[in-house]
């Protein structure tokens, strides 16, 4: 049987050592001998012998800050010997290697799989106030490992070495310890009266020394761990507690 299907370039990669790695640019690989989290739903195909345990949010206090704020990641434990392979929606995926003192902060919709050696908690984003239904909480992963993460479309990648600003749903992450706030992008004006807007009410701004990673897309608000398509409940924050 003779196709460029059966190209060397789609052929399944191997390696000596376990662990995440690209087999494409949309599709990940985890050779795995342990144990690594996933976003659950994203397992695509495996090989060997895997079980699959779901763990919610990643432990009680994660799964009520998840209920609260709308943001996490619903998680499973990926376990055995074998090799599994993740992708989302044909999402490009990026591998990202912490080390000690590394500190990342991930909007939760972008978080695809990481090593079990990682700890991550949800937290409110620094200077987000109230005025924006975007981004207000992330989650901030530390320690020393990998992770992966999806983008749509190609990201840049920014140094924050002067002021930037960023629209809140293409932040993909960034440096934690980077300073941040929203803004409102456009003054009330006759030009709003009459129904004109730039469509880019707020604006996200981070200081310090670090780096933000922008997708060329827009995410809707709401992130992970929350409605299909991370679009917003109704009912506030006691909606989304008794509304599951």
């Amino acid at each position: 049987m003779r196709s460029e299907l059966f190209s060397a370039d789609n052929l399944e990669k191997e390696s000596a050592q376990p662990g995440l790695r690209l087999q494409n640019s949309k599709l990940l690989k985890a050779e795995l001998n342990g144990d690594f989290m996933a976003r659950v739903g994203t397992m695509v195909a495996y090989q060997g012998q895997v079980q699959f345990e779901a763990l919610g949010s990643g432990g009680i206090g994660k799964f009520l800050k998840q209920k609260l704020t709308g943001e996490g990641v619903p998680l499973m434990r990926v376990r055995g010997q074998g090799d599994v392979f993740l992708a989302e929606n044909a999402a490009d995926i990026h591998l990202i290697d912490l080390e000690p003192g590394d500190a990342l902060s991930i909007n939760g919709a972008n978080v695809l799989a990481f090593d079990s050696s990682l700890t991550y908690d949800i937290k409110m984003v620094q200077g987000a106030g109230m005025m924006s239904n975007a981004g207000l909480f992330n989650c901030v992963f530390s320690g020393h490992g990998r992770i992966a993460v999806t983008t749509k479309g190609t990201p840049v990648v920014l140094n924050v070495d002067q002021p930037t600003y960023v629209d809140p749903q293409a932040a993909i992450c960034w440096s934690a310890n980077l300073q941040t706030g929203y803004h409102r992008a456009e003054q009330m004006g006759l030009g709003t009266l009459l129904g004109r807007s730039t469509g880019e009410r707020f604006t996200m701004s981070f200081a310090g020394q670090g780096f933000v990673v922008v997708q060329p897309s827009e995410e809707p608000p709401g992130g992970l761990a929350g409605a299909a398509g991370g679009q917003q409940q109704e009912g506030g924050i006691l909606g989304n507690i008794f509304g599951n």
